[in-house]
């Protein structure tokens, strides 16, 4: 294998800067668009809470200082432009590995992006409705009765960031391995081959992302072992109508030579 020409690699980095460069705008206008309107972001998010923790009461958040209160206008704003920036972040991904792709692969690469879209924000509603009301609830039973809880903002949004997020990038974990088949890329085969350690990946990622005790990293492994599974079986279904397709085409200029 040859090795990447200086020039060349010159200019991929110069084309990759360029890129970042624009999402970064991008980001920034979106966070500006954002923190305009973080008063009610933050509002609808706070009232959301007696939705996701019935039974819990009202939740009153409390700063620990003036500095505390931009930390957390930062963050609500910096959440809602990451979602209003992730479109444009996977439009210049596309753009920029397209030359390294076939025609077909290119097409096939662009029509995923608003699969990658979906599953993101999907993650984002599993984690925000699901995963994150679960854990939190089961430590506020846990130290109501021992404890005086007093809810910091910082500390709640930073929670909802550790959990929500991960769960966005996790749910694109089909999608990659749905393109990747398509492609001829990654078999089913290595998928069921490298489970054990894949198993082993996902439980200590999940205990990265979540409080240190076994109810917390159980409901977030949990999930994200079943979206595994769920990759193997897209990834078979996915590796078959490839081979279909193939042997279709092979038939097709077997009767043109014909």
């Amino acid at each position: 294998m040859s090795a990447v020409e200086p020039e060349t690699l010159v200019d991929h980095i110069a084309e990759l800067r360029k890129r970042l460069i624009w999402v970064l705008v991008i980001f920034l206008i979106a966070l500006v668009i954002t923190f305009i309107f973080v008063d009610p972001i933050y509002y609808a998010l706070v009232n959301d809470a007696s939705r996701l923790f019935p039974g819990m009461g009202e939740i009153e958040l409390t700063v620990l200082g003036p500095g505390e209160i931009l930390k957390v206008y930062f963050t609500v704003a910096g959440l809602a432009a990451l979602g209003l920036t992730i479109p444009f972040l996977l439009y210049h991904l596309w753009a920029f590995i397209k030359p390294a792709l076939e025609e077909k692969e290119a097409k096939l690469a662009y029509k995923f992006l608003p699969l990658v879209a979906g599953m993101f924000f999907a993650g984002i509603l599993f984690g925000y409705y699901f995963v994150f009301p679960l854990l939190y609830k089961f430590l506020y039973e846990l130290g109501v009765e021992r404890f005086h809880i007093m809810y910091t903002a910082a500390n709640y949004f930073g929670f909802m960031t550790n959990i929500v997020i991960p769960f966005g990038l996790i749910f694109e974990m089909p999608v990659a391995v749905l393109f990747l088949s398509r492609i001829g890329i990654l078999a089913p085969h290595t998928l069921v081959k490298v489970r054990k350690y894949a198993y082993l990946v996902l439980v200590i990622v999940a205990s990265m992302i979540s409080p240190p005790e076994l109810v917390s990293h159980v409901s977030v492994a949990a999930p994200m072992i079943l979206l595994y599974e769920l990759s193997i079986i897209i990834a078979k279904w996915s590796w078959k109508k490839r081979e279909k397709a193939m042997l279709e085409a092979e038939a097709r200029m077997a009767q043109e030579e014909a």
